[in-house]
């Protein structure tokens, strides 16, 4: 299979990548594994800041290969992808809005005050995403979108949609809903018209990839494994098996999570691995959505 992909693209080219958080955790993951495959992909990883920049390159990425943009701005990203002599074959949307501590605590809780400094979930995960989606539109009807948001989705009282929500003088709240923007940006991909592959992973964790046997799965269901984690780099692998095999992912929104190491067999067979769903997809009736 493998040989039959890189003699298809050889024919037209490598497929060319945008992949967005390409400086992060997951993202870098896919944008190494993109690189590691010249043959059959041409990844741009795009990075929020000129440091992120730099430890790529510092890390033997060649400069040529990231461009500094920040997703929320639509302009930059419009102005990329209709600007490059070669357009895109498909967008990987890594990126995600990142709480961290404050340096408050609440009084109520006692527990630290998170806050998004670098773009809260609206900006980040609805805006940030819909400008992506945008400029695969602008790319062509065909330009498969890859999208990693969050498993979670189907409770609108998900503790991650508490992260730095304030709560006003008049009693309403503001910022937070971390996981019903990304929802979002999910229907918003649905609605567009694209061929999309959409994962939503369980807690991430940093360990080896490809030890596991993955499980997947709709509507945030504990079938298959009582394990709620993967591996970053499963969830790299999975996206980039989307590439590899677009029919076959192509308009899907499934969970991913991973068993135990040692527990079953590790995953090899991607163009099979959703055949388990029956053609089940996420059902976004359930759930909050901003």
């Amino acid at each position: 299979l493998m040989n039959t992909l890189s003699t298809s693209c050889l024919a037209d080219g490598p497929k060319r990548v945008f992949v967005s958080g390409a400086g992060g955790q997951t993202g870098q993951h896919l944008f190494r594994k993109l690189m590691s495959m010249p043959n059959d992909f041409e990844p741009l990883g795009v990075v929020r800041t000129e440091e992120s920049k730099a430890n790529l390159v510092q890390s033997g990425i060649p400069e040529s290969s990231i461009v500094v943009i920040d997703v929320t701005d639509e302009k930059a990203l419009h102005d990329l992808v209709t600007s490059s002599t070669r357009k895109f074959d498909a967008i990987c949307i890594c990126t995600s809005a990142k709480p961290k501590p404050s340096g408050e605590m609440n009084p109520e809780t006692g527990r630290p005050i998170f806050t998004f400094p670098n773009g809260t979930p609206e900006e980040v995960d609805w805006l940030g995403q819909k400008h992506q989606i945008d400029a695969a539109i602008a790319c062509g009807s065909d330009t498969q979108v890859v999208l990693c948001s969050t498993m979670g989705g189907t409770n609108p009282s998900n503790p991650l949609n508490s992260i730095g929500r304030t709560t006003n003088p008049d009693g309403s709240t503001s910022g937070g809903n971390i996981v019903m923007w990304k929802r979002k940006a999910e229907v918003y991909l649905l609605e567009s018209g694209l061929p999309y592959t959409i994962v939503h992973p369980g807690g991430l964790i940093d360990e080896p990839g490809n030890k596991r046997e993955l499980v997947v799965g709709v509507d945030d269901s504990q079938e298959g494994t009582e394990s709620r984690t993967v591996p970053r780099e499963d969830v790299a692998e999975v996206m980039l098996q989307a590439l590899r095999f677009p029919t076959a992912f192509s308009k899907r929104s499934f969970d991913l999570r991973a068993k135990p190491e040692g527990d079953g067999t590790p995953t090899t067979d991607f163009e099979g691995l959703l055949d388990v769903l029956e053609g089940r997809n996420t059902d976004y009736d359930l759930g909050g959505i901003m």
